[in-house]
């Protein structure tokens, strides 16, 4: 679940994002809160399992015909009965379900609906937080709903391969823009554009913690990763322009402003003396065994 520009004092729905420059500027080192100790790592390693989990638990339910609405209703059983844990979401600043899913032109925080009928070449975002022994783990994927026309198909390829690409930069000494440059330079190289009010965060014992992450910049600005930095990088990529619209109905979902395409791919990820651990990690990506 993406964090909203700029949040002085929390995460709400309604920020606007800051000037380019001043989130460009260089920053200083983390502060100690930021990095998380040994016990702290372990049972965020867990939390973040268990989000992985319901991803690969969910997606075969994820077919014409379904309603977002019962998307929501299995994860929710399968995080408090199975998993016996929390969802971060419910609840949070008022959001009333379990999961976001947002679908085609909404670009995050789409609520689920039972009126929402899942349909033959519809893209779906499914984002999934799960809170577990006072820690949380938060990922997404996109999902293609039955036959998807080839430029949707492309898009959210691009977008994984946006997210891929930011994680390879993840190590100790790089900083947040060149994070964010690595995204924004390949999904603008695709002629697609980048969300700039809504980005990634630090994660932990908070839903949402410093730094923010944004997924644009210039390389060799902003704050320096450390070992024990844990964060969330999640980039939203349209199809066409950046600028986007947020709900007024529901004061939640953001669409596209031109109400053309958007995609999101998102994983948690711990800096680690070498380079990075992907937290939450699914089967079958390259960071994880099985």
């Amino acid at each position: 679940m993406v964090y909203n520009l700029p949040v002085p004092r929390g995460p709400t729905p309604m920020h606007s994002t800051p000037e380019p420059d001043s989130s460009m500027r260089s920053q200083p080192n983390p502060m100690p809160g930021f990095i998380k100790s040994p016990a702290e790592i372990e049972r965020m390693r867990v939390a973040c399992r268990l989000a992985a989990e319901v991803l690969e638990m969910i997606a075969p339910f994820v077919q014409p015909g379904v309603s977002t609405g019962e998307l929501d209703r299995i994860c929710h059983e399968y995080i408090v009965g199975v998993q016996q844990a929390i969802p971060s979401p419910l609840n949070y600043h008022g959001f009333p379900k379990s999961i976001c899913t947002s679908v085609n032109q909404v670009v995050c925080h789409g609520i689920p609906s039972d009126k929402r009928i899942l349909r033959h070449g519809d893209i779906i975002n499914v984002d999934i937080t799960v809170f577990k022994d006072g820690y949380h783990g938060d990922t997404s994927a996109m999902f293609l709903v039955g036959k998807v026309e080839a430029h949707a198909e492309r898009l959210v390829r691009i977008t994984q391969e946006c997210l891929y690409r930011a994680i390879e930069v993840v190590r100790p000494g790089a900083r947040l823009g060149d994070i964010g440059h690595v995204i924004q330079q390949h999904a603008e190289g695709n002629y697609y554009s980048v969300v700039r009010e809504y980005c990634g965060h630090g994660i932990g014992s908070q839903f949402h913690e410093e730094p923010q992450v944004l997924h644009y910049g210039r390389p060799g600005t902003g704050m320096e990763l450390q070992q024990g930095m844990t964060f969330t990088i999640e980039p939203m990529i349209n199809a066409g322009k950046r600028h986007t619209k947020l709900s007024q109905r529901d004061g939640w979902t953001v669409e596209t402003k031109d109400g053309r395409l958007s995609a999101q791919w998102e994983h948690t990820l711990l800096v680690t003396a070498g380079g990075c651990e992907v937290l939450t990690a699914r089967r079958g990506e390259p960071w994880r065994a099985g």
